[in-house]
């Protein structure tokens, strides 16, 4: 049994300088709805740019929405909304043009698989065709999507760059990820638990709370009188791969109303080990330098930290 997604029922372009909802945390909240948006970097109309696939979830419908850097500050959007109560165009393309050079994607999402999760986990596909090369190809029926676009795969494999995920929860969050060659290697997963964190539960109760990070099961980071530690990072090891965690969980124990925090995980080689603390922490000091609004693209336009990232943003529901 899969999941009732629905079909697409619409998939237009939107205004070149239009920030979408998914940069927004009041529309996330408004909504509460789960996110999870991956980068990918690869070659499209001469040059290397910035493909941004971003899949939310809610209470309603499942949505899809793709995005792909133009010039300066311009991208090219797109959007799919996956209603229950629709029936009909199982599959479906939209065409755009990126500089003067036309970039195609093609979708078929009629078997895929969500197993309560917001993005799907198999049975689908989402291609981004130019200049007869598919540039870009997310899911897993990949022989449907070469033969249905007729392209063959660009010579340039494109590269994952980030990955950012919106979770919702009281005290646990739960998510997964491939650390290694871009996504290839072993999926491990991530639990991401606060203990004694009730809304001003240290000026109340004078608790102790404290963070707690598992990966596969196993304690990874523990963080003990959290009210003085609220802000740090640590390097952790995940199947002989060198991980760096940051974490800034400041507006869980001090804030109010609908709050964040913010966690990255980035897999590093152990001879950069002391460049990349330092390259996470600038991360995390842009982050609470503009609590306002969720970080900007413009560190990945600007490749401000080599290699791949997975930012979580953990929201307090009360």
């Amino acid at each position: 049994m899969h999941d009732a997604i629905g079909i697409p029922a619409c998939f237009s372009a939107g205004a070149a300088h239009q920030r979408p909802a998914d940069h927004d945390p009041a529309g996330v909240i408004r909504s509460g709805q789960s996110l999870v948006m991956s980068v990918y970097s690869t070659k499209i109309a001469g040059r290397c740019r910035l493909i941004t696939v971003t899949w939310c979830k809610n209470l309603l419908l499942h949505g899809l929405s793709v995005s792909v850097q133009g010039q300066g500050e311009d991208d090219y959007r797109c959007k799919v909304e996956l209603k229950p109560w629709y029936f009909w165009r199982k599959t479906g393309a939209k065409q755009f043009m990126v500089d003067g050079i036309t970039v195609d994607v093609v979708w078929d999402l009629k078997a895929a698989k969500f197993n309560g999760e917001t993005e799907p986990q198999s049975d689908y596909y989402v291609a981004f065709v130019c200049e007869e090369e598919v540039v870009l190809l997310v899911g897993d029926q990949k022989k449907d999507a070469y033969r249905r676009t007729g392209c063959r795969p660009s010579l340039i494999e494109p590269i994952l760059v980030s990955r950012k995920e919106h979770l919702f929860g009281k005290r646990k969050y739960s998510t997964g990820i491939q650390f290694h060659e871009q996504g290839k290697g072993k999926f491990h997963e991530i639990l991401i638990e606060c203990n004694n964190n009730s809304n001003n539960s240290v000026t109340r109760s004078g608790a102790d709370p404290e963070l707690e990070i598992k990966i596969d099961g196993n304690q990874a980071i523990h963080v003990k009188h959290l009210q003085w530690k609220f802000r740090g990072n640590e390097s952790v090891d995940v199947n002989k791969t060198k991980v760096v965690v940051y974490y800034d969980v400041h507006d869980w124990l001090f804030g109010s109303g609908p709050r964040y925090g913010m966690f990255i995980f980035k897999p590093i080689p152990s001879e950069s080990a002391e460049c990349s603390l330092s390259t996470t922490a600038q991360v995390l000091t842009h982050h609470q330098k503009s609590r306002g609004g969720l970080e900007d693209e413009d560190d990945d336009r600007a490749g401000g930290s080599s290699g791949f990232s997975l930012l979580v943003y953990a929201w307090k529901v009360e």
